[in-house]
């Protein structure tokens, strides 16, 4: 209301703008609301300020009254402003501590947390131990060339590891692309990309057409190692593999190496180890293919055998946790049940 006549100061006048102060501020039932109220009815702006600034032009006898009943009026409103007040944040004190309380007798919320693979632990366990004999891990692309998956590890045209019921061509054919069958092809651009002497292992995921069944599985994981340098002998192929061996397995572990023939190693043989703290007792699994580099893979890399020798060597990964952890069905592993993870402790 805009008071802009003295005589306007009436009782009436006076008592409609308490009551309509006094109803806005019981509606206001949060802070925000109040605050609005007391802008509307209490502040300079407000009916009951204009009355009161009204009063010096009133004349003399009449400025005693009218103060009177203008200052009872502002009274009202404030005490009725300062009860709303205490109302108001004594309720939003009882909403802030209902959200913030616990119901002690409820259940637990149960949350399985997320882990990494034990594949991706196992892996990165073996890349580490040789990395502290000062091996350097190496990685390369899954979709790779047939040249560095086959031709350059000394595969013939005809051999049965190219055909289709073997490899994953990728069309068109022409184009010579597979997804890579072993992570040999990452040796090969290591040798010819690195100087002399290389130390390199390749960890990675590699494809075969298998059916997936308890011992197989399309996609599973290597780790493969090559050592080219000069002096190279077999005798340091199995003392790599001995410690390598031991550092998975236990100091008891061994190895032994039996014949065998691969196309990119001469002379190959096959890996065992020796378990001594496996299940049910010690024994011997096969873990894995090495040899000496054949030196028609040295010439593809450009490297003279005459002056330097190699050996290489590789193993599965899902093989080593399977043995390793007496597990009969390596479907279990790609799965992607927790459950499966729990066993091997949830590492983050």
């Amino acid at each position: 209301m805009l008071v802009s006549d003295p005589t306007q100061i009436t009782d009436r006048a006076v008592q409609d703008a308490v009551e309509s102060a006094l109803t806005a501020i019981a509606a206001a039932h949060d802070s925000a609301a109040l605050k609005a109220a007391r802008t509307a009815h209490a502040a300079e702006a407000s009916p009951l300020a204009r009355f009161n600034a009204a009063i010096r032009e009133l004349p003399g006898e009449q400025k005693a009254a009218a103060g009177k009943l203008v200052g009872q009026a502002r009274a009202r409103v404030n005490q009725a402003l300062q009860a709303q007040e205490q109302v108001v944040l004594e309720a939003e004190e009882r909403a802030r501590l209902d959200s913030e309380s616990v119901d002690v007798t409820a259940v637990a919320s149960r949350r399985r947390p997320g882990a990494r693979h034990p594949l991706s632990l196992l892996m990165e366990q073996m890349g580490d131990i040789f990395v502290g004999m000062g091996w350097e891990i190496a990685e390369g692309p899954e979709l790779e060339h047939e040249w560095f998956n086959f031709d350059a590890l000394n595969f013939d045209e005809d051999h049965p590891a190219r055909a289709m019921q073997d490899t994953f061509f990728v069309d068109p054919v022409e184009r010579h692309l597979v997804l890579r069958t072993h992570t040999s092809p990452v040796q090969i651009r290591s040798l010819l990309t690195r100087e002399l002497p290389v130390y390199v292992v390749a960890p990675g995921r590699v494809y075969r057409t298998d059916e997936l069944d308890a011992t197989h599985t399309p996609v599973f994981h290597q780790l493969e190692g090559i050592a080219i340098d000069q002096g190279l002998t077999m005798a340091h192929l199995r003392g790599t593999l001995e410690h390598l061996a031991r550092a998975m397995f236990g100091e008891g572990a061994q190895i032994r190496l039996r014949p065998n023939f691969f196309p990119f190693t001469e002379p190959s043989a096959e890996m065992d180890v020796w378990q001594p703290n496996a299940k049910g007792g010690a024994r011997w699994v096969e873990w894995g293919g090495c040899g000496m580099v054949n030196p028609n893979v040295l010439l593809a890399a450009g490297i003279d055998p005459e002056v330097y020798q190699g050996f290489a060597f590789g193993m599965g990964i899902e093989r080593t946790l399977q043995f390793r952890n007496e597990m009969n069905d390596m479907r279990d592993m790609v799965e992607g049940d927790v459950r499966f993870s729990e066993q091997f402790g949830m590492v983050v």
